[in-house]
């Protein structure tokens, strides 16, 4: 039966929400507040869906049923009502099929960075980041998302004041709108009208310690951790090798050949989508040695415990830092990379590309680049050898007390010889 307006005016519900039927879905929820409100349920491509359609008595019976009309008519018309209602007439052309949602086009563009080869790092990232805008845009057609909409994903990751997280996050759904026209499913990435719409995140550097005295007190207190012993190994092999901690925390056991003494990192897990080829020196081949006895019948080097086929957390290492006393200001897992940097280009034996290659890093220059294809192999062997050989001297330094100044005294230190 229809309602008439003194069943409404009459409703009420004291003891939890009443709801009234009109008819063909058209109902009215009463509230224990007094607020009536007229909803439409429906099902739209198999699924069934509710229509807020506005407040009893500013929306009289006549207009809730005519809007109920209209609402059914754009189903039959073969568009969501909630979606034009949200998004305006601009979606009453939408018409919702198999792989034109958001979430839909954005795995389809991952799937065409794993063809192009993106590291397995880089394509765990994005996932993370897409996991923070999938809750709001992820059902929604890829032609209706508005500029405001990835706004408020942005802001929402603003607020909790990761910023750097949503900037990478823009630019991720950027390229998947980018995608998007690419594939004929939209005319435009509406996220690039979004640059410069949230904080810009200050760059500050990781954490290293870049000093040779420095780095001798670092080396001692890693000779003396006393917690899990692939943890130290681990520490170890970050000093000696200073590949970035993701490479080396994943590292696997076929990558290593023991007779050539030579660690090949594929592209799939570089930053730069190369593959990288590390010259173990004698102290190494000695430390993986010791760690082959430990986790050699496994894939990984530095397995995490307790879960089979998987690497050591990411975090390990800086944890580990921070248990020997080194705060985060101070160094961090990466910050090896920045030491061994420093102290090499320092140490004037060895010729700066050389020392980059090692490092990883690519050359920009792409005439330049066609004189280096050589890598400077010969030079890095010799090189990491040195390198390894050096920060066993710096370990082993005697350790001194330095004079103190004023009323407070200096810390001891050990000073290379």
């Amino acid at each position: 039966m229809p309602l008439t307006y003194i069943q409404i005016a009459q409703a009420k519900a004291p003891n939890g929400a009443l709801k009234l039927s009109d008819g063909r879905g058209l109902t009215l929820v009463v509230q224990p507040s007094g607020t009536k409100v007229w909803r439409l349920k429906y099902r739209y491509e198999g699924k069934q869906k509710t229509l807020h359609l506005g407040h009893w008595p500013k929306l009289g019976i006549s207009e809730a049923r005519q809007r109920s009309e209209e609402a059914r008519k754009l189903i039959t018309e073969g568009s969501d009502p909630a979606l034009v209602k949200r998004f305006g007439p601009v979606a009453a052309k939408v018409k919702i099929v198999a792989g034109n949602s958001f979430r839909d086009v954005a795995e389809e563009w991952l799937e065409k960075c794993e063809r192009d080869e993106l590291s397995i790092v880089t394509i765990n990232k994005i996932r993370w980041l897409l996991d923070k805008a999938y809750p709001k845009l992820g059902a929604l057609p890829i032609e209706v998302i508005r500029p405001l909409d990835v706004l408020a994903v942005l802001k929402t990751l603003e607020a909790a004041g990761t910023l750097e997280s949503a900037r990478r996050l823009r630019s991720v759904i950027s390229r998947i709108f980018r995608f998007g026209v690419a594939t004929g499913r939209i005319e435009r990435d509406v996220a690039c009208d979004l640059r410069g719409a949230i904080a810009t995140p200050k760059s500050k550097n990781l954490a290293a310690i870049t000093t040779a005295r420095e780095a001798g007190v670092l080396l001692r207190a890693i000779e003396n951790y006393t917690g899990h012993e692939i943890t130290a190994i681990a520490l170890e092999c970050s000093a000696h090798l200073f590949v970035r901690p993701g490479e080396l925390r994943q590292a696997e056991w076929p990558e290593f050949d023991a007779d050539q003494s030579v660690w090949a990192i594929p592209p799939e897990k570089t930053k730069m989508r190369r593959p990288h080829w590390v010259p173990l020196s004698r102290q190494m081949m000695a430390k993986l040695h010791r760690l082959h006895d430990l986790t050699g019948s496994g894939q990984h080097l530095f397995p995490c415990l307790g879960k089979d086929g998987m690497p050591m957390s990411e975090n390990t290492v800086n944890l580990a830092l921070r248990r020997l006393g080194f705060k985060a200001d101070q160094m961090t897992a990466h910050g090896f990379r920045a030491m061994a940097a420093t102290l090499l280009n320092e140490s004037g034996q060895w010729h700066p590309d050389a020392i980059e290659r090692q490092l990883a890093h690519i050359e920009t220059n792409e005439v330049r680049r066609a004189y280096t294809r050589g890598e400077y192999w010969p030079e890095r062997v010799r090189m990491m050898q040195w390198w390894s050989d050096h920060i066993e001297e710096l370990r082993k330094a005697p350790l001194v007390q330095r004079s103190s100044f004023g009323s407070v005294p200096t810390p001891a230190v050990r000073l290379a010889s």
